[in-house]
């Protein structure tokens, strides 16, 4: 298993419009059911600090999301839109869970 957090703040102006991007990138791992990505974003109080959390059974599912559409959009619009505070990128590791992230 692999767990990669990613911290960061947009400009206030492109917040919204990375939520939406968010959602689709939700949406199309949703309808998709990688049974081995576990991809979960949250927004800070300020309103424009995003962190991501991404728990991957795999490598393989790792490629799966960089390899998705949505999801190269909404990285190459975040690039392009540019930052206040610029990306954190964290690998972690799992002590516990109150609910089973992989089933197999």
């Amino acid at each position: 298993m692999k767990i990669v957090k990613v911290t960061y703040t947009t400009k206030a102006e492109f917040a919204g419009a990375n939520q939406i991007n968010i959602k689709k990138v939700m949406a199309d791992l949703q309808s998709l059911q990688y049974p081995g990505i576990n991809y979960n974003s949250c927004l800070a109080p300020d309103g424009k600090t995003f962190i991501h959390t991404a728990f991957f059974q795999s490598e393989k599912d790792q490629q799966l999301l960089n390899e998705l559409a949505s999801f190269k959009y909404f990285q190459e619009q975040l690039k392009s839109a540019g930052f206040e505070v610029p990306p954190k990128q964290e690998l972690l590791t799992l002590v516990g869970s109150s609910v089973s992230i992989f089933n197999s």
